[in-house]
Order: structure tokens, then sequence, then C-alpha cells
């Protein structure tokens, strides 16, 4: 399994999840905000927005900070931001993509420069990592929906490039452009999905040792506990024995 999808699992275990949820609430709110600035204030008409809403409420958003965020749009009252892509090498040369959206940009490049040095990283060009990873939409949902047959079906018959069964649940890999699609033809056969949103799926790995891995959640940690930063990808690789040594 590649690093990306074994970080929620890491982030589940030592507790993260909860106290990242305000952040994210935050950080979703925000997304919400600019899609909807971006295009039509109706989810149904709105890619983006339809999937900024439904990842959202898969992590479980109050249906009221929601609206708020969209009317935020509406009204004109959402500040402007830009998206940024930054691109490093983490501990043992692990590659890191940070997306961010930011109304400053200054302030955001620099916080993104000295967290990267603090925790044994170094910040790259746009494009220096950029190359080991794909970007595709990823739906998922839990082993009770079916099993990894019938999903499969239901994924290629939706568009889907690949599916991914295991005893946590099924992992549905599409184009990016095809995710909005793809996602409602799924949910139709389906139902609803736990998760659907555009990743950075990598496509070759940096393996990591303990001290590797402890290293690198530091500087995900770090980079994670800021507001402009969105989101944080890696392509770490590590084995089961490692993840289990995990205090």
């Amino acid at each position: 399994m590649a690093g990306h999808s074994k970080w929620a699992n890491i982030q589940h275990r030592k507790g993260r999840q909860d106290k990242l949820r305000s952040k994210l609430f935050s950080k979703f709110s925000k997304e919400i905000t600019v899609a909807a600035k971006m295009g039509d204030p109706d989810p149904e008409k709105n890619p983006r927005l339809r999937l900024a809403v439904k990842e959202a409420k898969s992590q479980s958003m109050p249906k009221d900070n929601i609206d708020r965020a969209i009317k935020k749009a509406i009204g004109g009252d959402g500040e402007s931001y830009d998206e940024i892509r930054y691109e490093g090498y983490g501990p043992n040369g692990v590659a890191v993509i940070v997306e961010t959206m930011t109304d400053n940009k200054n302030r955001t490049a620099s916080t993104v420069r000295s967290t990267f040095s603090k925790n044994g990283g170094n910040l790259g060009e746009t494009g220096s990592v950029g190359f080991m990873f794909d970007r595709v939409g990823e739906v998922t949902y839990g082993a009770a929906v079916g099993d990894a047959d019938t999903v499969m079906m239901a994924a290629l018959e939706a568009g889907a490039e690949d599916c991914e069964s295991s005893e946590e649940g099924h992992t549905i890999i599409c184009a990016d452009t095809d995710l909005n699609e793809v996602s409602a033809a799924l949910e139709k056969e389906l139902g609803e999905s736990d998760s659907t949103k555009l990743i950075w799926k990598p496509n070759m790995s940096t393996e990591l040792d303990l001290e590797g891995l402890e290293k690198l959640m530091r500087l995900v940690d770090a980079l994670e506990d800021d507001d402009d930063i969105q989101r944080v990808t890696t392509n770490f690789e590590a084995s089961d024995e490692v993840l289990a040594q995990l205090s």
C-alpha cells in the first residue's frame, strides 16, 4: 500500500483525527467558499462545490457551517484566496506535496519554507517531486457496502480505472476530470460514499524505518497545523512491522 492510504490510519491510531477536526472544518469552509465564489452557489450545478460539500459532510461537518460558508460567497464576504502548491523533500528524501489557500503569499511561502527546514526537510521548486504522483479522483466505501467483486463491477461500470479492496473497505480510483461523474454513478449503485476527493496518488514510494517515519510525522503535523495549508501528501512507504512500533 502506498503511504497516502496509511496516513489516515496512523492519525486515527494516535488520536490525531479529533484534534484536527476543528481545523478541518475551517479548511473545509475555506474550500466551500472559494468553490462557491468560482462558480454557481448551487452544489448540483457546481462540480467543485458539490465535491467540497460532500467531503465536508463525510467528516461530519455540521450543515449550518456548510450553509454559512456558501452564504459568505453569495454575499461577497468571502476573502480572496490564491491556491498555491509547494513541493519538497522530507526526512530520508520522502516526496511531499503541500496544497495551500492563502490571502498572503509571502506569509505562506515563509511558513512552509521554515517548517520544512525546522523538521529535517527541504523545500524544492514546483515540479521537483510532482512527477512522483498522479492527480486522480478517489472514492472510498466501507466494507459493508459489498464484496470486492461487486464493488469492482460497479466501479468499472461507473467509469473508474481501478478498485482496491481490503478488510477496511474499498478505494476506487478514477481520472481527476471524471470524479464528479464517477462518484454520482457510484452513489446510485452503492449509496453515499465515505469520502470523495481529488488526491495526489504516489506512483513511486520511499521506504522509511521507524525513526524516519516519526520525523516525517513531525513535519506533516507541523504543516497541517497551519491555517493556510489545506492538504499534505507524501509518498512514504513503511512496513507493517514499522507501523506496529509507533507509540
